[in-house]
């Protein structure tokens, strides 16, 4: 048996492909939507997907199900338990609790884990070429390690009310079920360490269910039966959800448009993308660091520090569902152009134009940054904490508001119309990502000189 995980650093998303070599048949679950790295991954070990299959509708990036079906013929298979509500819109095999998918020696086993989500899957794999019971289990965002999803979710980005205390409950019926599998069991995570999804996310690509039972914060819940404990501390110190996990549960419920093949962005040229910027039909999207941003951007651009980590900061600042205007990246060469666009995609956002490697011959402007002897001047309508709402709790710059990068641009009903807004986060990254999103939105926003970090030096410095 093979089993090759694919990881996706930005997002902290994994996905697996699992291998019978003697029949040379794969399975791959929860692909993301930029599927090459799949395809080639199958290639190298001389195997032919024919199953796609996904642990549940996912949030915080859109499933490649359907683009990797499409692109290899792969049967998919997705949950068919779960309430009416969260049914999936495109036409699978559905599984439910102990349906099986084979490939040659493989059993991957659906067992129904809900609580991050109603209709969730774990897969149990048994490698029959060695063993007649399950060796590996597929976890989604069940369990990870050290941690287990997060059941709010449907309240926080779905609509839901009061839902998490339920889906609470569920987690902890599973994770009494979970500890009874065999030790030995092999937990192969949905994301690792830096997920939205989970609290405490260990960083370890996989663990056991044994060391899980003996050491996860939940162990000595379920040893001792302790269900509202468990709920309690569960629920306590989520951090914020990204306002885009909406959007994420609507497209991959239905299915998401799909891409086919995808090209790489051309090189465009620079006097054509002035004019078309000027004519509000293109938006350029700078890729630099905050610190390069600040000496000089193009007016009405948005930072989106790329490509390692364009998905996440591309979908705080943009919204394909508000925004029809296409992207012009900012990129090195055509390879950091195609990866950042690869990134985007991830999230839904597919308008890339094409890309430029400098900003000679655009207009450019300088994003207004204040030190922290500035703030409190005259005109200075709010003061705006852009981390998240554990962080502003452990410490903060005293008489700003909290409203996390990845919700400002869906609650500017909370923001000033009129005066100056400034933005901090712990170095400045978060900060300027939402500080471009807001200028575009209309808001005059000036930056914390070396945010939160450097307000907190400034008394050392003095000294």
């Amino acid at each position: 048996m093979l089993l090759e995980r694919i990881y996706d650093d930005d997002l902290a998303q994994a996905g697996y492909l699992i291998g019978c070599q003697a029949t040379g048949e794969a399975l791959v679950v929860d692909a993301r939507r930029d599927v090459r790295a799949h395809l080639a991954l199958a290639a190298s070990h001389g195997m032919t997907i024919t199953a796609v299959a996904e642990t549940h509708i996912h949030a915080d990036f859109l499933s490649g199900t359907r683009e990797l079906a499409a692109a290899t013929g792969a049967r998919m298979y997705v949950s068919g338990e779960g309430c009416e509500d969260w049914q999936y819109g495109f036409e699978a095999t559905r599984l439910y609790d102990g349906d099986e998918i084979t490939l040659g020696n493989i059993t991957a086993r659906a067992v129904h884990t809900p609580g991050h989500t109603p209709e969730h899957l774990s897969f149990l794999i048994t490698d029959g070429a060695f063993a007649d019971e399950p060796g590996y289990m597929l976890t989604g965002d069940f369990v990870f390690a050290g941690d287990v999803g997060r059941p709010d979710l449907l309240d926080e980005a779905a609509g839901g009310v009061d839902t998490r205390f339920g889906g609470a409950a569920q987690i902890f019926d599973g994770l009494r079920r979970f500890v009874a599998l065999p030790d030995h069991v092999q937990v192969f995570p949905g994301h690792g360490a830096g997920s939205a999804c989970g609290k405490a996310l260990g960083a370890l690509p996989s663990t056991t269910v044994g060391y899980e039972r003996r050491h996860a914060w939940w162990a000595g819940y379920v040893a001792d039966d302790d269900e509202e404990g468990f709920i309690s501390e569960l629920l306590d110190g989520q951090p914020d959800a990204h306002a885009y996990f909406g959007r994420m549960k609507r497209q991959n419920k239905e299915g998401p448009v799909l891409l086919g093949q995808l090209e790489d962005p051309v090189l465009l040229d620079p006097d054509e993308v002035a004019g078309a910027v000027a004519a509000g039909e293109l938006v350029v999207v700078d890729t630099r660091a905050a610190d390069r941003v600040h000496g000089g951007t193009v007016a009405g651009s948005l930072n989106i520090p790329g490509p390692d980590k364009a998905a996440t900061y591309g979908a705080w600042a943009y919204d394909p569902e508000r925004e029809s205007r296409p992207l012009v990246l900012l990129a090195a060469d055509a390879d950091e152009a195609a990866e950042t666009r690869n990134h985007l995609v991830r999230v839904g956002i597919d308008a890339v134009a094409g890309y430029l490697t400098g900003l000679d011959g655009l207009p450019t402007v300088s994003p207004e940054v204040i030190t922290a002897d500035q703030l409190g001047a005259p005109g200075q309508a709010l003061l705006l904490d852009v981390r998240n709402a554990n962080e502003h709790s452990a410490g903060h710059i005293p008489g700003s508001a909290q409203l996390s990068a990845g919700r400002v641009l869906w609650n500017l009903d909370q923001l000033p119309e009129d005066g100056l807004i400034v933005t901090y986060c712990q170095s400045g990254s978060r900060s300027s990502v939402a500080a471009s999103a807001l200028r575009r939105a209309g808001h005059r926003v000036a930056e914390l000189e070396g945010s939160y970090a450097g307000w907190l030096a400034r008394d050392t410095v003095r000294a």
